[in-house]
């Protein structure tokens, strides 16, 4: 911040002069942009247009010289935000997209064109060629990543800071933790407390609270994206389950040795693959909730969750075997590039069959929705939304492989 103040002391006389030339244009052809700039702490320290899209741009004709900012353009005066960024989750979010099996299967609106997977995932700061390829391809915007939370051109702290700043991305199919904590205890007080029909002083705990403590743009979680982890659990059956898992998830061949896959995992660091990892997140946590409650409550709460994830796995690891047995048993093709004998959790995009389409949705949707439900302290997505409908995808693969093994005559 003092690096901002200085640069803009510095620039004061040329900034006000940049931003009068971009306003008299910009107030005619985009008023809101204007609006919104004139309404930021930019404005206020004399952060002008060109501070963030240089001086290129200079009339209608030459829109496409102007910088399209990025990460690291706001880590010339946010240093240590961008450091703490590139650290946490947010940041391997476009490496994530672009490292699933079957991501090129999507039609490039959804993904390049952010209006699908890319319109979250683009978070994740990019290379300059791919930043040279989303704009031969038509896009020429989207590219940031601290405006995804902090939205052009107000760039507020105070926006990104509340719950809703979280909701566009974290609500839905396989991200519904908008849904659960904004319909918890948690989220219902934050509600009640923003329409103030709470004190302000009033105990009301957001997305942030938990995840961004002290505003540390690090973000990230004990379990990770796909609750597996290493070292395996001591618990035989849950251990061998989460191998299953692992198999499934093609980080593990049928001998569960690693396998390539496991080091794109590793990368987009979706996964803790060390009890130290895994105890310093789960610590970050119970200090978080011992602001409210006792650390014993904590512990047992998020303890909760953990048994959860064992429970839920036992589930999806039955589903995935029983797939496996049927490519074993030769009574349904094993799907083109699935290197291995199990079903590839991965690649849903491609999944040619309605079993294994049902599988996909057992794993990324209601296995999700069972064990973060527990952990965001929504007993109806852990149970209505996760659990039972767990057990329901599993009866219905169930009655699948009944009806495949009885059409090929090996009932």
């Amino acid at each position: 911040m003092y690096r901002l103040v200085l640069l803009a002391l510095l620039l004061l006389p040329l900034s006000i002069l940049a931003a009068d030339a971009c306003v008299d244009c910009h107030a005619k052809d985009s008023p809101g942009v204007v609006a919104d700039w004139k309404s930021s702490r930019h404005s206020e320290m004399g952060v002008s247009c060109a501070m963030c899209h240089g001086t290129g741009h200079k009339n209608a004709d030459d829109a496409e010289r102007a910088n399209m900012p990025t990460a690291e353009t706001c880590g010339g005066c946010h240093a240590n935000r961008l450091e703490e960024f590139s650290k946490g989750k947010h940041a391997f979010a476009w490496a994530a997209l672009n490292a699933m099996p079957t991501t090129h299967a999507l039609p490039v609106a959804l993904t390049e064109g952010m209006k699908g997977c890319g319109g979250c995932h683009k978070i994740g700061p990019k290379g300059i060629d791919e930043v040279a390829k989303l704009k031969a391809n038509g896009n020429r915007f989207g590219h940031a990543a601290c405006d995804s939370c902090h939205t052009r051109h107000t760039f507020s702290v105070e926006e990104a800071r509340q719950p809703q700043a979280c909701q566009t991305c974290h609500m839905g199919f396989d991200h519904p933790q908008w849904e659960m904590y904004s319909s918890s205890k948690h989220g219902v007080r934050h509600s009640l407390k923003q329409l103030g029909k709470m004190p302000e002083q009033s105990v009301a705990p957001t997305c942030q609270t938990c995840h961004m403590q002290e505003g540390n743009h690090e973000v990230r979680t004990p379990w990770g994206f796909l609750a597996v982890r290493l070292p395996l659990p001591e618990d035989p059956q849950w251990k061998a389950d989460q191998v299953t898992i692992l198999q499934a998830l093609g980080v593990l061949d049928p001998e569960g040795n690693p396998t390539p896959r496991l080091e794109v995992v590793k990368a987009a660091q979706v996964a803790r693959l060390t009890q130290e990892d895994f105890d310093a997140e789960r610590a970050k946590l119970i200090n978080a909730c011992s602001q409210c409650h006792s650390e014993n409550f904590a512990k047992g709460e998020l303890a909760k969750g953990d048994d959860m994830i064992r429970e839920v796995d036992h589930l999806l690891a039955e589903a995935i075997r029983i797939i496996a047995g049927l490519y074993q048993d030769g009574i349904i093709e094993k799907p083109e590039g699935y290197s291995y004998a199990f079903p590839d959790l991965l690649t849903f995009h491609d999944a040619p069959r309605p079993i294994e389409q049902r599988l996909f949705v057992m794993h990324l949707k209601h296995r999700m929705r069972a064990f973060q439900g527990t952990f965001h302290a929504n007993p109806d997505y852990a149970l209505w939304y996760g659990w039972s409908e767990m057990i329901r995808d599993l009866a219905e693969i169930k009655e699948m492989a009944h009806d495949l093994r009885a059409k090929a005559g090996k009932s």
